[in-house]
């Protein structure tokens, strides 16, 4: 009688671990990975993307199970020492402690740990029983399921349920960490995923850094200036570049200098698509898709020209830099030792912060470039040798092109060396502040 009680106690908290298993399997696979089985031809992935629909009551019926277990593996414990112990509370107290421990353990932690790391084999292996389970539990399952309903009306949940970009990058985080996507893909992932924040401001090309030509110009200029630059298309403008009017394609220009064309005003097209700087770059995407253009103009609040962006640079936000062979390939960032860099002007605060791991939020500063970060940091137009510290990072000014910061030297201190110097700083003013007293 006595190795009923314990074989049947074993049984228990073998079926106590099987349960606890199997809520870990299911909890563990995505929705999306439950679609996929539930297109299979073999059984055992249909019944458990249909026991994965159903995922509320599924749970239900394991923690149903799970229960009877526990409890009657208690209830045998206590039976089987009060037969051999005659202190039926002292029976009572040991019988609980074991039988916890013993679940925790074996039945709970192990099993769960297990399951985590394998959840589809192990979902797959548990689905006819949990399934045969599942209808046999339907009575009960059903009338919890109309308790649940109750609760729900009663305390109505106010907090946004909707999965936010970054819950998706979480997502995205946790499928690199686990082998299941490369890093170029996460990457690529990311990016479609922030690519909706984006506005043209945050990938336009300045106006300082505009290629343009003005409509009275000469042909041979255009021509020039097509050899010089690579570009296949050009902004032309009257008067100033504030006054753009229309675009000179490079395939256009060729053909009807050859037909012989003079005029520039005659070769070039007068569409000219014109955006704020605060546009998304998906609804500007949209716009020169559907009017098969390639090239649009960003105007300021002010009406005049502020930048221009293409095709080519809203397609960089989504895949990374396009290289081609016109392009003066430029390294954004020089590593030059362990702790010092050389980083581009046109290199983004985003990315600086990121780079040097600076906790603040870049969109406390109205820069979006370093070039325009370290001058308003200055407070004045850069000077090549200018020289700051921002956090524990030590710039210098190296190069400037036309009033702007073209390239600066960043040096990464520890940061206990400030630590330091600000305590030396704090020990000599107490000490000159003592001196001055006892002067007095």
């Amino acid at each position: 009688m006595d190795l009923f009680y314990i074989l049947t106690i074993i049984a228990l908290v073998i079926i106590s671990a099987f349960f606890s298993a199997a809520e870990t399997a299911y909890s563990s696979i995505t929705r999306v990975r439950f679609k996929a089985m539930a297109e299979s031809k073999h059984k055992r992935q249909v019944w458990a993307a249909a026991l994965g629909e159903n995922f509320e009551k599924l749970i239900t019926t394991i923690l149903i199970g799970n229960n009877i277990v526990n409890i009657g593996a208690a209830t045998l414990a206590t039976l089987f020492l009060t037969r051999i112990m005659e202190d039926a509370t002292l029976a009572g107290t040991i019988s609980t402690i074991t039988i916890t421990v013993v679940v925790l353990f074996l039945g709970e932690v192990a099993p769960k740990t297990l399951a985590k790391r394998n959840p589809e084999p192990f979902a797959l292996m548990a689905a006819p029983i949990v399934l045969f389970l599942y209808y046999l539990f339907y009575p009960l399952n059903w009338i919890l399921g109309l308790w649940q309903k109750l609760l729900t009306k009663i305390f109505k949940s106010k907090g946004d349920t909707a999965i936010t970009d970054e819950v998706l990058i979480t997502y995205v985080d946790e499928a690199e960490d686990s082998g299941e996507i490369d890093a170029e893909e996460s990457e690529l992932i990311k990016s479609a995923i922030e690519f909706d924040d984006l506005t043209v401001e945050d990938a336009l090309t300045p106006r300082v850094d505009i290629v343009a030509i003005d409509v009275t110009a000469s042909t041979d200029k255009a021509l020039e200036l097509f050899r010089e630059t690579g570009y296949s298309r050009i902004p032309v403008f009257k008067g100033s570049i504030d006054n753009i009017i229309g675009i000179l394609n490079e395939k256009d220009f060729y053909k009807l200098y050859m037909d012989g064309q003079k005029k520039i005003r005659n070769m070039m097209s007068k569409e000219v698509v014109l955006v704020p700087p605060s546009t998304k770059l998906s609804d500007l995407l949209k716009r020169l898709q559907k009017g098969k253009m390639h090239i649009a103009i960003v105007i300021s609040e002010f009406g005049g020209t502020m930048g221009i962006i293409t095709l080519e640079d809203i397609l960089e936000e989504l895949v990374g830099e396009i290289w081609d062979e016109h392009d003066d390939i430029e390294e954004p960032v020089k590593v030059l030792s362990e702790n010092e860099y050389e980083i581009a002007g046109q290199y983004t605060v985003d990315d600086f912060f990121d780079l040097f791991e600076i906790d603040k939020d870049p969109d406390d500063y109205d820069s979006v470039t370093v070039s325009g970060f370290v001058g308003e940091i200055l407070d004045r137009t850069p000077q090549v040798n200018d020289t700051l510290t921002f956090e524990n990072l030590f710039i210098k000014v190296l190069s400037v092109e036309y009033n702007r910061i073209a390239r600066i030297y960043v040096k990464v201190n520890e940061k206990q060396e400030f630590e330091d110097v600000n305590e030396g700083l704090l020990l000599r003013g107490l000490k000159s502040g003592s001196d001055e007293e006892s002067e007095e």
